[in-house]
């Protein structure tokens, strides 16, 4: 080796500017550089699917961030920010990766279906850490734990208001009774700046056959994950993929990804609990109220009437606290979610 290699490989190495190329699917991003590829989920009892994949790796060495969207591939403010930040993404400004996952569920983005994946009416973040060999959702789910959580240090999984949901922005906070892990993730929630931030409790086991998120699946094998949820009702509003975004880099600023401080939000509204209310009957609804009301235990908040028009039922909040999100259609059968209300509770 020549003294100018050996110069150059002293320096470099010295510098960071040898880090390790990053690889996720067919993406393979060098230090420095974006790539775009697909993690491959092989047909199986059904059709195969291909998930887009944007890998930006930094010119700098640092932490992985795997930032998810499109689970419910309707929820599109999401899917939109995820595609804004790949496209704005600086490599040469960042320390560490970006794995960026903007649309899981492929089929229920072409074919405009809700929650649920059309190749097999599974929703697809339910189901983590996925089997090989199962469904559709099932193996694409594998491919995410094997390619995506367990390659990364850190994850956020974005969602929003469905086509049939009027949702106001909040975000969730898992605790999981290990100090560091929920430590670490509390930061990240409160750095990504949104002010409604549900409390879940990850600490006790999954029950067998339970259902199993991608963030709780990312706790349980220790890397610190946070949802988040803006936009609603099929829309593309540019203040909640803005809101998104702006979150994302407030983290990366948080966990020294990008250059800046940023200081967490001073006065969160921490939600201890959220209670769904379904349908008793087939019918037509009208909200009363929109998301962010604070209603009282009793409060009508809508009304479903027959196909002619009949009121048949005056739908009352099971609980005192705020709509988090309420039916945005009037199609309402028995058994469909008419509105999430969320209950204050005291900073944790």
């Amino acid at each position: 080796m020549t003294m100018r290699c050996i110069i150059f490989l002293t320096f470099a190495l010295a510098s960071g500017a040898l880090a390790a190329d990053v690889t996720v699917g067919t993406a393979t991003a060098r230090s420095g550089q974006k790539s775009t590829g697909v993690l491959p989920v092989p047909a199986g009892i059904d059709a195969a699917t291909n998930i887009p994949v944007i890998v930006v790796n930094g010119a700098k060495p640092g932490p992985t961030l795997a930032l998810v969207a499109g689970a419910h591939g309707t929820e599109y403010a999401s899917i939109i920010a995820l595609e804004k930040l790949a496209q704005i993404a600086d490599p040469s400004a960042l320390s560490g990766a970006v794995i960026i996952v903007p649309l899981v569920n492929v089929a229920s983005f072409a074919q405009k279906v809700p929650h649920l994946n059309p190749t097999d009416n599974k929703n697809m973040n339910r189901f983590f850490p996925g089997k090989s060999d199962g469904t559709q959702t099932e193996r694409a789910s594998w491919a995410l734990a094997k390619q995506v959580v367990e390659k990364c240090d850190y994850l956020i999984d974005f969602h929003g208001g469905d086509l049939d949901e009027n949702l106001r922005r909040y975000s969730y906070w898992a605790q999981t009774g290990k100090e560091k892990l929920d430590a670490i993730s509390r930061g990240m929630v409160l750095t990504f700046g949104l002010d409604h931030i549900i409390l879940q409790n990850f600490r006790s086991p999954v029950p067998a056959g339970g259902a199993i998120t991608l963030t709780r699946f990312a706790t349980d094998i220790g890397k610190p994950a946070i949802a988040v949820e803006a936009g609603h009702s099929g829309t593309t509003n540019a203040a909640d993929v803005d809101v998104l975004v702006d979150g994302i880099h407030n983290v990366m600023r948080h966990l020294k990804m990008l250059p800046g401080t940023v200081a967490p939000i001073d006065h969160p509204i921490w939600l201890g609990r959220s209670t769904t209310l379904t349908s008793q009957y087939d019918g037509i609804f009208y909200p009363l109220v929109g998301p962010e009301a604070y209603v009282s235990k009793g409060m009508t908040i809508g009304y479903v009437t027959d196909y002619f028009g009949n009121k048949i039922w005056d739908v009352p909040s099971p609980v005192s606290g705020v709509i988090i999100y309420i039916g945005a259609v009037p199609s309402m059968k028995k058994g469909d979610n008419v509105a999430v209300i969320g209950e204050p509770a005291d900073n944790p």
